[in-house]
């Protein structure tokens, strides 16, 4: 199988994954870089892997709270409106 033709048959999961991973990738780089955690920030932007370690840096190692995650998002979407 071709790369081109495995790509066109799953672009509804490329399509997916980029739905899930930008929001915990980018919330995870951005609180990485607030923090300070070099070493986390370049693991985070290097490793792709589909949001699973930048979820578990945000609640075990920067130890945020789902509610954090949620109030950020509400505050992001009143300042849109």
């Amino acid at each position: 199988m071709e790369i081109g033709s495995l790509a066109q048959g799953n672009i509804w999961f490329f399509i997916i994954n980029v739905i899930w991973v930008l929001p915990w990738k980018g919330y995870a780089l951005w609180t990485a870089a607030r923090n300070r955690d070099k070493t986390w920030f370049v693991l985070l932007i290097i490793l792709n892997t589909f949001g699973a370690l930048e979820i578990f840096y945000l609640f075990y190692i920067a130890k945020k709270k789902p509610k954090d995650i949620v109030n950020l998002f509400k505050r992001e979407l009143k300042e849109t409106r």
